[in-house]
C-alpha cells in the first residue's frame, strides 16, 4: 500500500504495509480465496479485521507483487479480481 503521488508506505495504526503468504492470522474464504479489506477505518467484522490492509484517508496506490508467477499470470490468461467498493 503506497501513498500518492509520492509512493511512500502508508503509516497506519497496526504497522501493516502489505499482505502476503507470511502474514499471520489471515482468514480465508470457504472456497480458499482470500478477501483483503482495504480501508482507512478499522473494520468491525472480525474476518475483515484479520485481512485488513490499512489505507490512507485519501488517494492510495495498491500494488501487487508476484514472485515466481505461474503460466496463467505470465501469458495473461488469469485476470486479477477487481477492487470493489462496499
Amino acid at each position: 500500500m503506497y501513498s500518492t503521488p509520492d509512493f511512500y508506505l502508508c503509516a497506519n495504526p497496526i504497522d501493516r504495509y502489505s499482505i502476503g503468504d507470511r502474514t499471520p492470522g489471515l482468514v480465508y474464504d470457504d472456497n480458499g480465496a482470500l478477501t483483503i479489506t482495504l480501508s482507512h477505518t478499522e473494520p468491525t467484522d472480525p474476518k475483515a479485521r484479520a485481512n485488513w490492509l490499512p489505507a490512507p484517508q485519501g488517494d492510495f496506490r495498491p500494488c501487487m507483487r508476484m514472485y515466481e508467477p505461474q503460466p496463467p499470470i505470465l501469458d495473461q490468461t488469469y485476470t486479477l479480481p477487481p477492487i470493489t467498493k462496499t
